[in-house]
Protein backbone atom coordinates (compact mmCIF):
# COMPACT_ATOMS: atom_id res chain seq x y z
CA UNK A 1 0.00 0.00 0.00
CA UNK A 2 2.68 2.41 0.77
CA UNK A 3 4.42 1.97 -3.00
CA UNK A 4 0.59 2.97 -4.21
CA UNK A 5 0.66 6.07 -2.06
CA UNK A 6 4.52 6.86 -2.87
CA UNK A 7 3.54 6.39 -6.51
CA UNK A 8 0.92 8.45 -6.71
CA UNK A 9 2.56 11.19 -4.65
CA UNK A 10 5.35 11.43 -7.45
CA UNK A 11 2.41 11.18 -10.10
CA UNK A 12 1.49 14.59 -8.14
CA UNK A 13 4.44 15.80 -7.52
CA UNK A 14 4.55 19.43 -9.46
CA UNK A 15 0.95 19.59 -11.08
CA UNK A 16 -1.72 21.86 -9.89
CA UNK A 17 -3.81 19.20 -7.45
CA UNK A 18 -7.57 19.79 -6.39
CA UNK A 19 -8.11 23.37 -5.29
CA UNK A 20 -11.21 25.80 -4.20
CA UNK A 21 -12.46 26.05 -7.82
CA UNK A 22 -11.57 22.39 -8.60
CA UNK A 23 -14.06 21.74 -5.48
CA UNK A 24 -16.72 24.14 -6.71
CA UNK A 25 -16.49 22.39 -9.88
CA UNK A 26 -16.89 18.73 -8.82
CA UNK A 27 -19.74 20.09 -6.65
CA UNK A 28 -21.05 22.19 -9.56
CA UNK A 29 -20.75 18.08 -11.67
CA UNK A 30 -22.56 16.19 -8.84
CA UNK A 31 -25.45 18.54 -8.59
CA UNK A 32 -25.55 18.87 -12.25
CA UNK A 33 -25.83 14.92 -12.51
CA UNK A 34 -28.62 14.53 -9.69
CA UNK A 35 -30.86 17.01 -11.45
CA UNK A 36 -30.28 15.39 -14.98
CA UNK A 37 -31.29 11.88 -13.12
CA UNK A 38 -34.11 13.29 -12.01
CA UNK A 39 -35.07 14.82 -15.19
CA UNK A 40 -34.42 12.09 -17.56
CA UNK A 41 -38.01 10.75 -17.06
CA UNK A 42 -39.39 13.91 -17.71
CA UNK A 43 -37.59 16.38 -19.98
CA UNK A 44 -35.39 14.02 -22.00
CA UNK A 45 -33.54 16.69 -23.54
CA UNK A 46 -33.16 19.16 -20.73
CA UNK A 47 -31.35 16.10 -18.96
CA UNK A 48 -29.28 14.95 -21.76
CA UNK A 49 -28.06 18.80 -22.27
CA UNK A 50 -27.53 18.73 -18.45
CA UNK A 51 -25.24 15.37 -18.53
CA UNK A 52 -23.15 16.63 -20.91
CA UNK A 53 -22.30 19.87 -19.25
CA UNK A 54 -21.74 17.70 -16.43
CA UNK A 55 -19.23 16.04 -18.25
CA UNK A 56 -17.49 19.07 -19.56
CA UNK A 57 -17.23 20.17 -15.95
CA UNK A 58 -15.92 16.65 -15.17
CA UNK A 59 -13.16 16.88 -18.27
CA UNK A 60 -12.18 20.33 -16.75
CA UNK A 61 -11.73 19.13 -13.15
CA UNK A 62 -9.93 16.67 -13.78
CA UNK A 63 -7.56 18.97 -16.66
CA UNK A 64 -7.14 21.76 -13.29
CA UNK A 65 -5.96 19.23 -11.16
CA UNK A 66 -3.46 17.06 -13.06
CA UNK A 67 -1.78 20.51 -14.83
CA UNK A 68 1.63 21.40 -14.75
CA UNK A 69 0.90 25.40 -15.49
CA UNK A 70 0.78 26.06 -11.97
CA UNK A 71 0.81 30.02 -12.85
CA UNK A 72 -2.31 29.82 -14.96
CA UNK A 73 -4.19 27.02 -12.00
CA UNK A 74 -3.04 29.73 -9.21
CA UNK A 75 -4.36 32.50 -11.27
CA UNK A 76 -7.57 31.10 -12.10
CA UNK A 77 -8.46 30.13 -8.35
CA UNK A 78 -7.38 33.55 -7.39
CA UNK A 79 -9.90 35.11 -9.69
CA UNK A 80 -12.46 32.37 -8.33
CA UNK A 81 -11.66 33.19 -4.83
CA UNK A 82 -11.54 36.90 -5.25
CA UNK A 83 -15.14 36.69 -7.06
CA UNK A 84 -16.87 33.93 -4.23
CA UNK A 85 -15.76 36.82 -1.49
CA UNK A 86 -16.76 39.96 -2.90
CA UNK A 87 -20.56 37.89 -3.29
CA UNK A 88 -20.25 36.46 0.52
CA UNK A 89 -18.87 40.21 1.95
CA UNK A 90 -21.49 42.27 -0.02
CA UNK A 91 -24.60 39.62 0.94
CA UNK A 92 -23.59 39.79 4.95
CA UNK A 93 -22.61 43.81 4.43
CA UNK A 94 -26.26 44.36 3.54
CA UNK A 95 -27.83 42.10 6.07
CA UNK A 96 -25.35 44.26 8.70
CA UNK A 97 -26.93 47.42 6.88
CA UNK A 98 -30.46 46.07 7.28
CA UNK A 99 -30.75 45.02 11.18
CA UNK A 100 -29.02 48.56 11.94
CA UNK A 101 -31.48 50.36 13.32
CA UNK A 102 -29.23 53.45 14.40
CA UNK A 103 -28.05 54.54 10.68
CA UNK A 104 -29.50 55.04 7.27
CA UNK A 105 -27.61 54.09 4.35
CA UNK A 106 -27.15 56.05 0.91
CA UNK A 107 -25.71 54.50 -2.06
CA UNK A 108 -23.89 57.22 -3.98
CA UNK A 109 -24.62 57.04 -7.89
CA UNK A 110 -21.61 57.75 -9.16
CA UNK A 111 -19.31 55.54 -7.49
CA UNK A 112 -21.68 53.17 -5.34
CA UNK A 113 -20.15 53.94 -2.53
CA UNK A 114 -22.35 53.42 0.71
CA UNK A 115 -22.66 56.33 3.60
CA UNK A 116 -23.78 56.11 6.81
CA UNK A 117 -25.52 58.69 8.46
CA UNK A 118 -27.46 58.84 12.05
CA UNK A 119 -31.15 58.32 11.79
CA UNK A 120 -33.38 61.10 12.74
CA UNK A 121 -31.43 64.25 11.56
CA UNK A 122 -34.05 65.23 8.93
CA UNK A 123 -33.37 66.10 5.20
CA UNK A 124 -29.54 65.96 4.61
CA UNK A 125 -26.94 66.59 2.40
CA UNK A 126 -23.88 64.26 1.83
CA UNK A 127 -20.98 64.45 0.39
CA UNK A 128 -19.73 60.96 -1.11
CA UNK A 129 -15.97 60.48 0.18
CA UNK A 130 -14.58 59.09 -2.83
CA UNK A 131 -15.89 61.09 -5.75
CA UNK A 132 -17.33 63.71 -4.33
CA UNK A 133 -20.94 63.84 -5.67
CA UNK A 134 -23.99 65.56 -3.53
CA UNK A 135 -26.83 62.68 -2.10
CA UNK A 136 -29.83 64.73 -0.52
CA UNK A 137 -32.30 62.83 1.41
CA UNK A 138 -34.04 61.87 4.28
CA UNK A 139 -32.71 60.07 7.65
Amino acid sequence: MQKLKNGFARLMYGRNGVDQLGMATIWACLILDIVSMFLQRRAAVAAAVLYWAAMVLWVLAIFRMFSKNLYKRREENSRWVQMRWKFQSGRRGAKERHADKDHKYFTCKGCKTICRVPVGKGSVEITCPKCGMKIHGKT
